[in-house]
């Protein structure tokens, strides 16, 4: 995965905003106009934009792609589009509502299997660097990295959690047929609404 610096991670969740505002606001949006302010970025990596109320940092929106459907100038627009709009947890967002949360955009490395005893499998899951995937039949679910961190769990409370976010019993991810995989993410996000950006170093 391509490391990014402050300078460009600090460009994609501009971007991120920029494509939630014209796209709340008018009814003509252009993906296009966005695209072109970030038209560098042409890595396919998984992308995933995560929308916050400020300052309880309430979840307000998330969703991204796993597998890059396209190089990240485009899948990160469509992202952020989709956590304000489209998220089934919630209504879709104002556009007044873009000076009351903050936005934070991750980006993701190639997803790899963890396989194994349970005991082996606690063992390859480091709180503060992997994010979870599970998958098993027509279920599945995923986990940000930084959620395990905020929420203090440790790999096995990890690992029981994004059983639940896919609607399995939490202990399911110790049983046979099931998929797991792991990875990465590097992670930019806004310290105020429409702020200064950082980039958050979990490890």
């Amino acid at each position: 995965m391509k490391v990014y610096s402050l300078e460009e991670g600090t460009k994609l969740v501009k971007a991120a905003r920029i494509a939630i505002e014209l796209y709340l606001k008018s009814p003509y949006f252009d993906k296009k106009v966005v695209e072109r302010e970030i038209s560098s970025f042409k890595e396919e990596h998984g992308v995933f934009v995560t929308i916050e109320h400020y300052p309880t940092k309430e979840l307000r929106g998330c969703i991204g792609f796993i597998k890059a459907p396209g190089p990240i100038k485009s899948s990160l627009i469509d992202a952020a589009i989709a956590a304000a709009t489209e998220d089934p947890r919630f209504v879709s967002m104002s556009h007044r509502e873009l000076e009351d949360v903050t936005i934070e955009v991750s980006i993701l490395s190639k997803p790899e299997p963890i396989t194994g005893s349970p005991e082996e499998i606690k063992k390859q899951v480091k709180v503060g660097r992997d994010g979870l995937i599970i998958e098993y039949g027509f279920y599945s679910g995923l986990l940000l990295p930084i959620v395990a961190v905020e929420q203090g769990w440790d790999s096995e409370e990890f690992l029981k959690n994004v059983c639940i976010k896919a609607g399995l019993s939490p202990h399911m991810w110790r049983q046979n047929g099931v998929s797991l995989y792991r990875f990465e993410t590097q992670v930019f996000r806004e310290e105020k609404p429409n702020g200064e950006i950082e980039e958050i170093k979990m490890q």
